[in-house]
């Protein structure tokens, strides 16, 4: 890509299109769009098409989505396969109406079946059936990868797809019921901190910058005390869904979006497979570590930063998820990119940010 190709970034405000938007900027990209929700509605197809015509992108990288945790996955199942169907739908045939040079499809580590063998390769897709709790989510994100193989396949289009594992990192959603398990666990940990210090200061500013259902910074303590209880945080202790013993990979978000920016700069479709292979598919690519650790070892990780002294139990009668989901990242080695931000290094990044977010955001 030249530096001043016109690269248009769906969901730029986001923790994966904020950082791939960043990394571009550093590297030199000087003609880049981006437009909000209240700007763009990605789920109004004319609206779209409008777009497109107007200011006719040579690349396209599609971050733009509905996401969430668990929580969230398994509660709102409809909104989750048709707004993410929908977006897809959306940009990827208007890229194709308008030539697009390139396009980088953005999915999840979720498309692979709940029992696939340890550690996930591209080749598991399919194989078996989904984890319940975000089968609608993982259905519409295989359809966009899909969507992508085969417009390159029938048509020559170069649309990439690629499979982040589980990220983290500045600009992260720190909903205490829609967030992924890292910032909501931070948050959490980091409340419950607050509580068993008496910090009424710090717990007030941090609901001034992030309310919480009905509450603010102005709201008693009672409210706040009871509604916070609701979601597990105590003076005494905090509670976190599951048993802990399910293991996840974490990437650094920033991480991630270089090996995005360096597969539209060196990677192409006819990279993505063998050639001279008589059934062309599984051509995404997994952006992960390869490592892996508990989320009881994350949450352990998570008190050893913030100085929390209270106790953190496990409610067993919440929802594990999948109790493995580590990417194979070999295919990505391969074509040249590793990460180098350990989950150590990087939950400590995030803590800092997110106390500096604290101050920034009230100002």
């Amino acid at each position: 890509m030249k530096k001043t190709a016109k690269i248009y970034v769906a969901g730029h405000r986001g923790l994966v299109g904020s950082a791939i938007w960043q990394n571009l900027v550093n590297k030199g990209y000087t003609n880049l769009i981006g437009k909000t929700h209240q700007e763009l509605d990605l789920l109004d197809g004319m609206a779209v098409k409008a777009f497109f015509d107007t200011e006719q992108p040579e690349y396209v990288i599609l971050a733009a989505a509905r996401v969430g945790g668990i929580m969230a996955n398994n509660t709102y199942r409809a909104d989750f396969i048709y707004e993410n169907l929908q977006i897809q739908q959306n940009i990827i045939g208007e890229s194709f109406r308008h030539n697009v040079k390139k396009l980088l499809f953005l999915g999840s580590t979720c498309i692979y079946p709940r029992e696939a063998e340890q550690p996930m390769k591209e080749t598991a897709l399919l194989t078996a059936p989904l984890e319940y709790t975000n089968e609608p989510y993982a259905i519409a994100k295989i359809a966009g990868l899909k969507m992508c193989e085969s417009f390159n396949l029938q048509y020559g289009t170069n649309y990439i797809a690629v499979m982040p594992t589980n990220l983290y990192g500045p600009n992260d959603n720190f909903d205490l019921e829609k967030s992924h398990v890292l910032p909501a666990m931070m948050r959490k940990i980091h409340l419950a901190k607050c509580l068993h210090e008496d910090n009424w200061q710090a717990i007030r500013q941090d609901l001034q910058v992030r309310p919480v259902k009905g509450v603010d910074e102005n709201s008693p303590e009672e409210a706040i005390i009871a509604l916070l209880g609701s979601y597990g945080i105590g003076k005494e202790q905090v509670e976190l869904w599951g048993t802990g013993k399910p293991l996840r990979e974490f990437l650094w978000s920033e991480e991630m979006a270089d090996a995005c920016v360096y597969i539209m700069e060196h990677v192409d479709f006819k990279d993505t497979y063998e050639p001279g292979t008589a059934e062309v598919r599984n051509c995404h690519i997994n952006i992960g570590t390869g490592k892996e650790i508990s989320i009881a070892g994350l949450a352990e990780l998570i008190v050893e930063e913030t100085g929390y002294k209270g106790k953190v139990v496990f409610n067993q009668d919440k929802p594990d998820g999948t109790m493995r989901k580590l990417t194979d990242t070999s295919k990505l080695h391969n074509l040249g990119w590793q990460h180098q931000v350990e989950i150590e290094e990087g939950v400590h990044r995030m803590y800092q940010w997110y106390l500096s977010s604290l101050s920034m955001l009230r100002k």
